[in-house]
């Protein structure tokens, strides 16, 4: 997938919901003898995060874990995520996006999120997460957004990191000529 390859800065780890951003239904509406579908782009853009290197978790307030990973192990993805958390929550994801970071100990502002949800992608957001909302699930559009999104947001930390170790780091350094030694 070459939109991934027109980006110098990639993100770590890729979360993605389940519901109506990987597939288009809510899994608790659904049987687990089913055969689930996913939206069109969403497998080949998790193939084609792992084929350069970037890892992929799911984050989903399913109410129906036991359902959701049925059909992830249906769909032939199960093993692709390196952590899946699956589980019902009034917390907006956050809860979730501990338990990835602890699992993976990848840095918050090192992820990044695609969901159909604004308050859940407001909450995680906030931690310092890249978060984008899609409409009609993940698509290359969406992914392009989000790889733009966290390049810019990766560019003003390393930028505002530049500035604080040139604000602080010459004074610690410009007094070490001054110790009378």
């Amino acid at each position: 997938m070459q939109i991934i390859g027109m980006f110098q800065v990639l993100p770590r780890l890729v979360v993605f919901d389940l519901d109506y951003t990987l597939w288009p239904f809510y899994c608790e509406c659904r049987l687990k003898r089913e055969m689930p579908s996913m939206y069109p782009h969403a497998k080949g853009i998790l193939h084609a995060l792992k084929d350069k290197g970037i890892d992929v978790a799911v984050a989903s307030r399913s109410p129906t874990p036991d359902i959701a990973n049925t059909f992830l192990q249906k769909l032939s993805i199960d093993s692709i995520f390196v952590a899946k958390e699956i589980f019902s929550s009034w917390t907006h994801k956050t809860d979730h996006f501990q338990r990835i970071h602890s699992r993976t100990a990848v840095p918050l502002n090192s992820m990044l999120f695609f969901d159909d949800e604004d308050r859940n992608i407001q909450s995680v957001s906030k931690m310092g997460v890249t978060s984008i909302l899609v409409g009609k699930g993940v698509n290359l559009g969406a992914l392009r957004q989000g790889l733009t999104k966290f390049s810019q947001n990766w560019s003003t930390s390393e930028k505002n990191k530049q500035k604080w170790q040139t604000k602080f780091c010459k004074k610690s350094n410009s007094s070490e000529g001054n110790d009378p030694e």
